[in-house]
């Protein structure tokens, strides 16, 4: 097949969506398939990578993707195109061309890639993409919402409080919701931006006037602000895959220094975290663990994959769904894949079952009827 890989993007998670696109090239087959790289800038824009860059990943384990901004290989993206037709590369010298793709695999982590954009553009150039369709996607990424239709659906998760900017920049409204979570919660408490990814913007407080300061650096990053209960607990985790018939593997567990695993434990300190896989959980936990997975998996309406997270409660040991990762990290520290593995899904056939679930997801959708003609 003809597959184009994006990377970059418009997001806070540009450089981490690097590594991870990296990983994914490095362990596609391909003798078996055709590999365009586009990287999306930071500023947006789209640029056809050339196949020396496709080459230098491919043979250099330690490289790691950048982004030429070629003004000769833009790309864009046409409405009802298709596979044939739905991409092109634009250039001054040579006009347009067709770049045939059979699928689309985004590994774009946050904002324009993670929560439904993306997958909206696709779905209108009717080119078929890996991971969760637009709805899902969307509502994924933001973690009020998702823990609203977990709670729907008798899913159990930490209490929470929503600030949205207009409250914030209220001070009346402010300091009522202020004096809310000082009645239900007792400090610390954590902040985290409701459509951010890879901790970005999250941070502890231990009092009033940090707080404060946090929920003043969480909206930079976003408009809409969660305020949780510290839970003592142990970060859980597990992969799922699957459409209609879904696969939860072994779950694992993360053992952060850093206090709670934040963006830095996650990225740049190499001894940020402790990854273990299995997690140390005994059969019946491991159970709980996956069916849980599944069932937040399926109330989402998710496809294709996700990494469904997990806390657990060091003294009631009753397991809370964190949040959900529609295209979680595919570096060559992250988890997802690393779970997959233990199960006995190497690296490369993951992604040749990805590529074979968003090509079944996309003929079920071609099935459907679109006009009454």
């Amino acid at each position: 097949m003809n597959i184009a890989v994006l990377y970059g993007g418009k997001s806070s998670e540009h450089e981490v969506s690097l590594r991870s696109a990296t990983a994914v090239v490095q362990n596609i087959n391909t003798d078996r398939h055709n590999v365009y790289l586009i990287g999306i800038a930071k500023d947006g824009r789209w640029f056809l990578q050339s196949s020396n860059e496709l080459d230098r990943i491919k043979t250099n384990k330690k490289a790691v993707l950048t982004i030429q901004q070629n003004t000769n290989m833009v790309v864009s993206v046409i409405p009802g195109g298709g596979t044939e037709g739905g991409l092109i590369t634009v250039g001054s010298s040579f006009g347009a061309k067709n770049l045939p793709v059979d699928v689309v695999f985004p590994v774009l982590h946050g904002t324009f890639g993670e929560d439904g954009t993306i997958q909206g553009l696709f779905e209108v150039a009717d080119i078929p993409y890996v991971g969760g369709g637009v709805m899902a996607s969307a509502v994924s990424m933001d973690k009020e919402k998702t823990k609203q239709i977990w709670l729907h659906a008798g899913l159990p998760v930490v209490p929470f409080v929503c600030v949205r900017r207009y409250e914030y920049q209220n001070e009346e409204t402010l300091g009522s919701i202020i004096k809310n979570v000082e009645r239900d919660f007792t400090y610390p408490v954590f902040v985290k931006p409701c459509c951010g990814g890879s901790s970005v913007g999250a941070a502890k407080a231990d009092d009033k006037k940090t707080l404060l300061k946090n929920l003043k650096e969480a909206f930079l990053w976003d408009d809409k602000i969660l305020i949780e209960p510290f839970v003592s607990a142990r970060e859980i985790e597990c992969s799922v895959t699957g459409n209609a018939e879904l696969t939860a593997y072994t779950p694992g567990e993360i053992v952060s220094s850093h206090g709670f695993y934040d963006y830095d434990a996650k990225y740049n300190d190499p001894n940020g975290a402790q990854l273990l896989i299995p997690a140390d959980l005994d059969d019946a936990q491991f159970r709980t663990v996956r069916e849980l997975a599944k069932k937040a998996y399926c109330a989402l309406d998710l496809t294709g994959l996700a990494r469904v997270d997990f806390f657990l409660d060091k003294k009631t040991e009753k397991f809370y769904l964190n949040e959900v990762n529609t295209i979680p990290g595919f570096t060559s520290i992250s988890m997802f894949a690393k779970m997959c593995e233990a199960s006995g899904l190497h690296y490369p056939d993951l992604i040749e079952k990805l590529l074979a679930l968003a090509i079944e997801r996309s003929k079920s959708r071609a099935s459907l009827k679109t006009s009454r003609t």
